[in-house]
């Protein structure tokens, strides 16, 4: 019998999170997003920066939750999360285009 002070478990919307904090084309995108908000030369931040920890990290202050699981439960983190991913989804499509003859 589990314990009431597990903390709660991800549902669907907590393991797409952990999928994309796992892809590195993510990790990508946050290290050429910190890049162009911040003026920082790709000298001075590198690409493959941002590590699995590191994305989610970002993630959940960008949803404003602690842990991904709350993305299941609370809807306007949820509703940011597919915001996110549907920024990078669009951004992967743009660089996928840019790098076909």
């Amino acid at each position: 019998m589990e314990s009431n002070h597990a903390p709660p478990k991800g549902g669907t919307v907590a393991r797409q999170a952990a999928m994309l904090c796992q892809d590195r084309v993510f990790r990508l995108y946050l290290d050429r997003r910190r890049r162009a908000k911040f003026g920082i030369e790709p000298s001075a931040l590198h690409d493959g920066t941002h590590n699995e920890q590191d994305a989610r990290d970002w993630l959940i202050a960008a949803c404003q939750i602690n842990s991904r699981a709350e993305l299941d439960s609370n809807p306007a983190a949820r509703q940011t999360f597919r915001i996110i991913r549907n920024r990078v989804n669009h951004w992967r499509a743009k660089e996928k285009g840019e790098k076909s003859p």
